[in-house]
């Protein structure tokens, strides 16, 4: 049954649902292993929105593996990642990522990330400040000012495949995810940024969000793509229109976290 012809009776069953499972499984207990926990070690927003970009934009492959690679990048950036990519000398950075690999990810593309941050710091401020830049009073998703604000920090770099282009249709997940990090604010989501209303926020379309959003009928299309991830948001704000990326987290920990599975998901969304 499509999400715009649902009847209000299963509208709020299934609303009911979703909260049981976000007030069982939204917990900070359940975010490990998730790149999202490095996040909890940066106070200082300016920090976070860095981190929370190197760590979203590692974000594919194994989670054991993605840690791995988000933590190499980390690590010589020391406590203060706005401070590191602001100060340090650009031979430098070069050196100490020469050897970097992760799956498509080479030291060089990261090279590449933290120098468009660094010019969108010197530029702008802030990541967040740069993000605001490219919004509009009426947008009503944050995908024209994600374009910009990619676009601003790829320019003419090499970034491989760290940052996808909206423009171009793809779900831009990991983007999605950095968003929801930094917009969000809660047990989970650890915010910072306040430029950006949750409402306008894309759901972060990965394997598993849409494999729920077909389960709950949002979707019936099989690619992974920015008109899916639309249509699965627009079947959450149907339901919680302030905040449509709400239950993100603990819908997608089935499947993600070692103890929990998928199936047991399935259960729980056709159980009467």
């Amino acid at each position: 049954m499509s999400i715009g012809i649902m009847p209000d009776s299963i509208e709020i069953s299934l609303k009911k649902k979703l909260e049981l499972i976000f007030d069982q499984y939204h917990k900070r207990a359940l975010v490990e292993p998730d790149p999202l926990q490095f996040l909890y070690q940066y106070p200082d927003v300016r920090d976070r929105e860095i981190v929370a970009l190197i760590a979203s934009s590692l974000a594919y492959g194994r989670v054991a593996q993605i840690l791995k690679a988000v933590e190499k990048v980390l690590t010589p950036m020391g406590k203060s990642p706005r401070e590191y990519v602001c100060l340090a000398d650009d031979n430098k950075i070069a050196q100490e990522f020469e050897g970097f690999k992760y799956r498509f990810a080479t030291g060089g593309h990261v090279v590449g990330l933290l120098s468009g941050i660094r010019e969108m710091v010197d530029k702008y401020g802030s990541l967040e400040a740069c993000f605001a830049q490219g919004q509009s009073g009426e947008d009503t998703s944050v995908v024209p000012a994600l374009t910009f604000f990619t676009r601003q920090i790829k320019g003419e770099r090499n970034l491989g495949h760290l940052m996808a282009d909206p423009a171009k249709g793809s779900a831009c997940k990991r983007s999605g995810l950095f968003l929801r990090w930094m917009v969000r604010k809660d047990e989970v989501d650890p915010g910072g940024w306040t430029c950006v209303p949750a409402s306008r926020l894309i759901i972060p379309l990965d394997t598993h969000m849409h494999t729920a959003g077909r389960m709950l009928g949002f979707t019936k299309r099989k690619q992974a793509n920015m008109k899916t991830a639309r249509e699965v948001t627009q079947g959450f704000a149907r339901l919680c229109p302030d905040d449509p990326v709400k239950y993100d987290f603990s819908l997608t920990r089935f499947g993600i976290h070692p103890d929990m599975d998928v199936h047991d998901l399935e259960n729980l969304i056709q159980s009467s």
